[in-house]
């Protein structure tokens, strides 16, 4: 064997007898050693890890991506979009899967050699919006001012900053590479050049669902075999309801009256809490806005040669205020005379922000956002800082009033909720003076009207049985102890309590089919008479003319052309339609005129219309490219998820 190994004419042998030995090492070492694969994938502070390669995982060469990264981005998104905190584990899963997909494309680009370099990123950043906000007139804004930006704009380094800029020009090259092929031919884009830009001209009849609904007039014949044949529908028709008795009472009949604060106690409250009084740097400022769209300006060079214009008067000793009264376009700033009052970092859109923050007090300066030309003028502005005890006094005692009366109330009403339960409610309210309240039938989505807020008191009373001891909840202004007295079960109505319920439901199943048919009597007709406006009279249908509109109009009573009513881009000029559904209304159309565009209309924009399409096709060619790598990643097993954090929990660091 070892002769055998050794032949310089086996070199193929020998690979394949030394593969054999190392996979049975390899097994020999999963077997015998456990918990060899409880990678970092699955440690409280990873989201997930993703092997590049088959092997990656026996050498623990995956790339993590961290919970800590996760969090921060998720975060920074909710920030940027102004949504509530409680989207934050939805917002968490959306960047973990992100961020995933991120490591599994830059982990195929090393494979087929696409990177990224630094020569790269700093050409990158010499370009567009961040070229005009980090080398104005072509001179860098030096290293101090570069990280303040990156740190106000993106929370993070500037050697985080530039590595992100890395990944995403590598994933950008990928991309590229992966859609070169894509090619769109000469007579497909004059097709979609011709159907983007078609227009079309029609008379429409509209039959109204509500005409309809009111021709519906079933007996009651009709309805009670209807009400028969649906039993199972109506057999908890009318839901679950409970009489509940209380008592309530609010702050202002607390044994001992409201809790007082005393001094110490909001000193104490203000050490605990300094956090709460840190004030971040701020800026005031007031502008002047040229819109670029939307204003009183037709090109941006006109509207940028306004805004120059009345900078040069501000520099020249004009009134700032006045000349932004007569020409901001802001008009929730321009009526006060351009004042925005104070933004903290971020809150402006970046080249505002960066302005406000770097520009000198009292200077005025011109920038470019999305909007437009904005004229600033940094106003004031005032350093992070911690406010002092005597500005905060006021509303600290506020709050620690709020805290100890909820505070009280709560502890008074479980101890009266304890003594009921022990003499009874009606005793216990009649020993404190109050007075025990019996509701209607109340459903769990009902209201009790004598208390300020019963929500939390119809909800609590649904988790109780009748004759539980009594309970206490909140009712907005103190709280309620109370018990569940009686309880009617959900059941089928009478057919003649419910009779309108029932109508209503016939009425609702019966008219789609109805609004259908009518439609088709009246798109026979007209086609019968070839006379659109004879049928509608005859059927009682409403005739309207539309505008010269294309495919993606929305046009009133019945939506957008191209899909509700695809047969109008087809038909000839004088040709009625089948029946149109437009959900509310039923609509049979005659088309009046089309115009399509020209010869030399299409030639103009071919090459417009080329990008465009092949944009598109690329942006699918490129998402089909992303779906079959994760799906042979996920195959292969190459990405190990954190089940816990996948699903919205927290890392066990105890974050």
């Amino acid at each position: 064997m070892i002769r055998f190994l050794q032949s310089k004419d086996n070199r193929l042998v020998k690979a394949i007898f030394i593969v054999i030995i190392g996979a049975a090492v390899i097994t020999m070492v999963i077997t015998l050693i456990p918990g060899i694969f409880q990678n970092a994938a699955v440690s409280g502070d990873t989201y997930a890890t993703v092997y590049p390669h088959w092997y990656s995982k026996l050498l623990f060469s995956g790339e993590a991506v961290p919970m800590t990264q996760v969090q921060e981005v998720a975060e920074q998104q909710l920030q940027r979009q102004r949504l509530p905190d409680f989207v934050l584990p939805m917002m968490v899963q959306r960047v973990g899967q992100q961020l995933i997909m991120q490591r599994v494309l830059l982990a195929e680009a090393e494979k087929l050699g696409v990177q990224a370099t630094d020569d790269d990123v700093r050409a990158f950043l010499h370009q567009g919006q961040y070229g005009e906000l980090l080398f104005p007139g072509g001179n860098f804004i030096g290293p101090d001012k570069y990280k303040q930006f990156v740190a106000a704009q993106f929370n993070m380094s500037t050697e985080a900053f530039e590595k992100e800029l890395r990944q995403q020009i590598t994933i950008n090259r990928l991309r590229a590479l992966i859609t070169a092929g894509v090619s769109v031919s000469d007579s497909e884009i004059r097709e979609s050049y011709r159907k983007q830009n078609l227009k079309v001209k029609f008379d429409y009849a509209v039959i109204s669902s509500d005409d309809v609904r009111k021709s519906i007039s079933p007996s009651d014949a009709d309805l009670q075999a209807f009400f028969t044949k649906n039993a199972p529908r109506y057999a908890t028709a009318v839901p679950e309801q409970r009489k509940i008795s209380y008592f309530a009472f609010n702050a202002g009949q607390l044994p001992g009256g409201v809790p007082q604060v005393s001094q110490a106690e909001v000193q104490a409250y203000y050490q605990q809490h300094q956090a709460d009084y840190q004030q971040p740097e701020q800026a005031r400022s007031r502008h002047i806005l040229i819109k670029t769209s939307g204003g009183a300006a037709k090109t941006d060079a006109e509207a940028k040669a306004k805004a120059e214009a009345l900078l040069k008067q501000i520099q020249g000793g004009a009134n700032f205020a006045e000349l932004a009264k007569k020409n901001s376009e802001d008009p929730g700033s321009g009526a006060q005379g351009g004042e925005l009052g104070f933004a903290r970092h971020g809150m402006m859109v970046p080249e505002f922000d960066t302005a406000i923050f770097s520009q000198k007090i009292g200077e005025t300066g011109m920038v470019k956002t999305q909007y437009g030309y904005h004229i600033i003028q940094v106003e004031e502005r005032q350093a992070a800082h911690t406010q002092a005890l005597n500005e905060v006094i006021p509303a600290i005692q506020a709050t620690m009033v709020r805290e100890k009366e909820s505070q009280a109330e709560s502890n008074f009403a479980g101890q009266l909720a304890a003594e009921a339960a022990k003499t009874g409610l009606a005793k216990t309210a009649a020993a404190h003076h109050f007075d025990v309240v019996t509701t209607p039938d109340v459903n769990a989505q009902g209201i009790i009207t004598s208390l300020p807020d019963s929500t939390q008191v119809v909800a609590k009373a649904f988790t109780l049985k009748q004759g539980d001891a009594p309970a206490f909840a909140s009712t907005g202004e103190g709280f309620a102890v109370f018990q569940v007295t009686g309880i009617t079960p959900a059941h089928a109505p009478a057919f003649a309590d419910w009779k309108q319920n029932i109508q209503k439901d016939y009425t609702d199943e019966r008219l789609p089919q109805l609004l259908a048919e009518k439609t088709k009597a009246l798109s026979e007709k007209a086609k019968a008479y070839n006379d659109l406006a004879k049928a509608a009279k005859e059927l009682g249908a409403t005739v309207k003319s539309s505008d010269l509109v294309s495919q993606t109009s929305q046009v009133p009573e019945m939506g957008q052309v191209s899909t509700v009513a695809p047969e109008l881009l087809t038909i000839a000029v004088g040709g009625i339609t089948g029946p149109i559904d437009a959900q509310r209304t039923g609509v049979v159309a005659k088309l009046l005129d089309r115009q399509e565009p020209s010869a030399d209309e299409i030639n103009k924009n071919l090459d417009q219309t080329r990008d465009q399409i092949r944009s598109e096709r690329q942006d699918d060619a490129f998402n089909l490219y992303v779906s079959s790598v994760s799906d042979r990643y996920k195959k292969a097993k190459l990405i190990a998820i954190n089940a816990k954090l996948a699903k919205g929990g927290l890392p066990d660091s105890g974050q």
